[in-house]
């Protein structure tokens, strides 16, 4: 086997590979005497059919297999050789195309390497950690939308209208062309106008009714109801409303802090201040990534594979094309040309990537399953009901392990640097963490 490099510009590579028919022979040979002791023909006992024959019967079907298994030998014998790392699959291609059996075969191939990553002294990174302590007035906050979420309803004055965010407490009986359907009748039903808890259109007609009122509601089965005797039909639900009530907030006391699995009101303030001082340091953690970031950015100077950077241009630009797009949920649209901020955006991201990863794997980084089975339920949350098809679906989908490793893998990285890094705290006001929050979205 000879491999000759025709190419060296950059990061981009060449090579000629040129297998000899000798070699290719020698494979076939092989293949066929691995095989040899399971075949069976007529005339030989099993495992005794001779060479000769079994090249006549079956060498012709092992030779092209033989090339693929010959030609990827080869490639990754060369990679170990150079140390090269392809950035993307290389574009390999056969260049004798008139080859027939008993010739050479001479393959081109081309990659794009990944660039030698310079060292970086991890230890020069000057990084500030925000600290925020959650107050008397963050933590009343807290505890008002608690109170809030833990609503109760108390009846409105005699005569008032019912408005969006009200009880009604109804008897109902639907009926599809003048007949009653199964299920579609209860008495002393408490509906919450704008809960979305029943058909669309239904709750919005009761708007405005007060109680002893009766009101029929017309509305239309969507397409896809579950039952479909009902799915597409119109409806007419035929209301007595017996009771208006409005939304009071819980009182804040220790009878709320139990409904919540406190003790008591000083224990569930307690709680609720530990919780945000984790949203706290969450948010302060982003803040001091992005500051990590911008720094390794600034240390490191390397050529990029154009490749890659192209990739995630195209990628960078689809992406944001579909974000001021939102009513378009497929890719039928024109194709997006990335933009000079695009290329740039990406050339940093692709840069960082290719960093962050050499610094894991030096300092062997990996994720775990633990930590890859809970990136899997937090995301299996977002399809309730389906969690175990979800569970199934990324058992069989590398991408999709990858693109719920990749964060976890990042992440881990960065606070391996931060490890190494130059880290001051300083404590700050809400005010002032969510201002630095907000500078991060300004500079996407």
């Amino acid at each position: 086997m000879q491999v000759t490099e025709t190419l060296n510009d950059g990061l981009k590579r060449s090579y000629s590979i040129t297998v000899s028919a000798d070699e290719l022979d020698a494979k076939v040979n092989e293949k066929l005497k691995e095989a040899q002791p399971e075949i069976e023909m007529k005339g030989f006992r099993k495992g005794k059919v001779p060479m000769p024959l079994l090249k006549k019967q079956f060498g012709q079907r092992l030779l092209g297999e033989a090339m693929q298994e010959t030609i990827d030998g080869a490639m990754a014998q060369h990679f170990e050789d150079s140390g090269d790392r392809p950035a993307l699959q290389p574009e390999v291609k056969m260049t004798n195309e008139d080859w027939k059996e008993g010739d050479d075969i001479q393959v081109d191939m081309s990659y794009e390497k990944l660039p030698e990553m310079p060292e970086v002294d991890l230890s020069s990174l000057k990084l500030e950690k925000m600290i925020v302590k959650a107050g008397d007035e963050e933590v009343d906050e807290a505890l008002k939308n608690l109170a809030e979420t833990a609503q109760n309803f108390k009846e409105r004055k005699k005569g008032s209208k019912a408005k969006d965010g009200d009880q009604v407490v109804i008897d109902f009986v639907g009926k599809v062309d003048g007949e009653p359907f199964e299920g579609g009748a209860a008495e002393d039903y408490p509906l919450v106008l704008g809960s979305g808890s029943f058909i669309p259109g239904f709750e919005e007609q009761l708007v405005g009714v007060k109680a002893g009122e009766e009101k029929n509601v017309e509305v239309k089965f969507p397409e896809e109801y579950g039952a479909e005797n009902l799915a597409g039909k119109d409806a007419v639900f035929e209301c007595t409303i017996k009771e208006v009530k409005e939304p009071v907030a819980a009182e804040i006391d220790d009878e709320l802090a139990t409904k919540f699995g406190a003790e008591d009101l000083a224990a569930l303030k307690a709680q609720i201040a530990e919780r945000l001082e984790v949203e706290y340091a969450g948010a302060a953690r982003q803040v001091m990534k992005r500051d990590l970031l911008d720094q390794l950015d600034e240390k490191v100077s390397v050529d990029l594979p154009p490749s890659l950077v192209e990739a995630e241009a195209k990628q960078i630009a689809h992406q944001l094309w579909h974000e001021e797009n939102p009513e378009v949920e497929g890719h039928d649209h024109p194709e997006v040309e990335p933009t000079d901020e695009h290329v740039k955006l990406a050339e940093r991201r692709v840069k960082l990537g290719l960093l962050l990863a050499e610094l894991g794997q030096k300092a062997e980084v990996e994720v775990t399953d633990a930590e890859m089975t809970q990136a899997i339920m937090n995301q299996a949350r977002q399809y309730p009901g389906q969690e175990r098809a979800f569970f199934d679906f990324v058992r069989q989908n590398q991408q999709m392990q990858q693109q719920l490793r990749a964060p976890i893998f990042e992440d881990k990285v960065v606070d391996h640097v931060a490890e190494q890094a130059n880290v001051t705290e300083k404590e700050v006001s809400k005010a002032d963490l969510e201002k630095a929050v907000e500078a991060l979205d300004d500079e996407e």
